[in-house]
C-alpha cells in the first residue's frame, strides 16, 4: 500500500510543498522531534559526565525518537487501514507528504539563484544562509553558488531519495523513523565537544540510513545529466561524509565544476577536499543548471517509485 501512497505524496509535495500558512499555524512534524531532542539534551548531555555515559544517553535519546516516529507511523497506517481498507493509501500519502522536501528544496535554491544571477549578492547571501550552516556574510558569487549547489545535491538524498526509499521499503513507520534519525543528526550529530559523545549514535545511524539512498541519489543525478559518472566514481570518497560525496560528486561532474574548498563555520575556516578536480569554479548560471538537473532527477525518482508500485 505504500507504493501508490508514495507517488501521491510525491505529487502533493511537488504541487504545494509545505505551505507557509500551514507552517505558521501548526508548524512541521519534525518540530516535535526537535523539541524532544532539546528536552533530552538539556537533561542528559551534561558536560561533567564522562563520554561513555553521554554516548549512552545520546543513544537512548535516539531510540526514544525512533520509537516515537515509527510508532506514530504504525498507528496511522493501522488506523487508516481499519477505517478505509484498500483506500487507506490516500491517508498514508497525506501522512507521508510532510516528510518529503522536493518543492521546498527547489524553492529555497531558486531563491538563491534569482538574486545571484541578477547580481544582488546581498540578497543571495541572505537566501543561501537559510539552507547552509557555513558563514555567508563574506561569500562572493563563487562561494554562494558552491554552497547552494552542494546543499542541493546533498539534500536531494536527505530530503527526497532517503524518505522515499524508506517509505517504499517499510511504509510510514520506516519513513518517520528515518526522519527522526535525520533530525537528530542535524541537531546533535556534530563533532564539536558539546555534541561529539551525545550525538555519536545519531550521526552513525544517519550514515547507515542514508547509505543506499545516497548511492541511488548519485545514480539518478548521473542519469539526469551526462558527465557525472567518472567524477562520482573518482571523487565520492573525498567528502567527509561516507554518503554526501555521492550526490555532490555526481552533480559536480554533470556541471563540470569543482565543489569543496574553503568554508567558514562560526568564524573558523575549514578546507574541504575538492570534488570535481579539473573542473572550473561554479558561477551563478551553474546554479540554474543544477536546478534543471535536480528536476530531472526528481522525475526519475517518480519513475522509480512507479516501477516499484507496478512490480508489487
Amino acid at each position: 500500500m505504500a507504493e501508490p501512497a508514495a507517488l501521491t505524496a510525491l505529487a502533493i509535495d511537488a504541487a504545494v510543498g509545505w505551505p507557509a500558512w500551514v507552517y505558521a499555524r501548526i508548524g512541521h512534524p519534525v518540530g516535535a522531534f526537535a523539541r524532544l531532542i532539546g528536552w533530552a539534551e538539556r537533561r542528559w548531555n551534561r558536560t561533567h559526565h564522562p563520554a561513555p555515559r553521554r554516548r549512552l544517553t545520546g543513544a537512548a535519546t535516539l531510540l526514544l525518537l525512533v520509537a516515537c516516529g515509527a510508532g506514530a507511523g504504525w498507528a496511522i497506517e493501522r488506523t487508516a487501514t481499519a477505517f478505509a481498507g484498500r483506500h487507506a493509501w490516500l491517508a498514508i500519502a497525506l501522512a507521508a507528504w510532510p516528510a518529503l522536501a522536493q518543492r521546498s528544496l527547489f524553492d529555497h535554491v531558486r531563491d538563491v539563484a534569482r538574486p545571484l544571477i541578477g547580481g544582488d549578492l546581498g540578497a543571495a547571501r541572505r537566501a543561501v544562509a537559510k539552507i547552509v550552516g557555513r558563514d555567508t556574510v563574506t561569500l562572493d558569487e563563487v562561494g554562494i553558488a558552491r554552497a547552494a549547489i552542494e546543499s542541493l545535491a546533498e539534500s536531494f538524498c536527505d530530503g527526497v531519495m532517503a524518505p522515499l526509499f524508506w517509505l517504499l521499503l517499510l511504509g510510514l513507520p520506516g519513513l518517520w523513523a528515518f526522519k527522526a534519525i535525520s533530525t537528530a543528526d542535524s541537531l546533535i550529530g556534530h563533532r564539536e565537544d558539546r555534541w561529539r559523545a551525545f550525538g555519536w549514535a545519531s550521526a552513525r545511524a544517519d550514515d547507515i540510513a542514508n547509505w543506499i539512498p545516497a548511492r541511488l541519489s548519485g545514480l539518478l543525478l548521473c542519469l539526469a545529466a551526462p558527465g557525472g559518472w567518472r567524477v562520482m566514481r573518482r571523487d565520492h570518497a573525498a567528502h567527509a561524509s561516507p554518503n554526501g560525496g555521492w550526490p555532490e560528486a555526481a552533480m559536480a561532474g554533470a556541471l563540470g565544476i569543482v565543489l569543496g574548498g574553503p568554508a567558514a563555520y562560526d568564524g573558523a575556516m575549514h578546507e574541504k577536499p575538492p570534488i570535481g578536480t579539473g573542473g572550473r569554479a561554479p558561477r551563478a548560471a551553474d546554479l540554474s543548471r543544477a536546478l534543471a538537473i535536480y528536476i530531472r532527477a526528481c522525475a526519475l525518482a517518480w519513475i522509480l517509485a512507479g516501477a516499484v508500485a507496478w512490480a508489487l
